[in-house]
């Protein structure tokens, strides 16, 4: 039997350059969706650090910290993260074969960091 799977990823630029902070390719958009949300909250709180009162274990690796100069990036981020209605359009958009993605903004060095997720080619299972 054939799935669909998903792929999401967290990269940052700083205009000129360009890098992965990690990636995942997981079986369906809500696992997707949900390891977007979970990099977008451990990124916004602490820039890195794990996120107090995590239980959810994921089989797959966060990404690398990132640290931010100014307060903006971090609160869109948990915006994006805990804002039901962006979650909603996300999983729709996702469900209806779209890409999602997110970027803030880190004016102070001009740093861009965006999540992203999509869908992958099937994968045999």
């Amino acid at each position: 039997m054939r799935r669909v799977g998903y792929a999401a990823e967290v990269t940052v630029s700083d205009g000129q350059r360009f890098a992965s902070l990690g990636g995942v390719t997981v079986r369906n958009r809500r696992l997707a969706l949900l390891w977007l949300r979970r990099q977008a909250l451990r990124l916004a709180d602490g820039h890195g650090k794990a996120v107090d009162g995590t239980s959810l274990r994921l089989p797959t690796a966060d990404v690398r910290p990132v640290l931010f100069h100014g307060s903006d990036a971090p609160e869109g981020l948990r915006f994006w993260a805990t804002d039901h209605h962006r979650q909603d359009d996300a999983i729709r958009a996702l469900e209806a074969g779209f890409p999602v993605q997110f970027t803030v903004l880190d004016p102070a060095v001009g740093l861009s960091l965006t999540l992203a997720g999509w869908h992958s080619s099937p994968a045999a299972h």
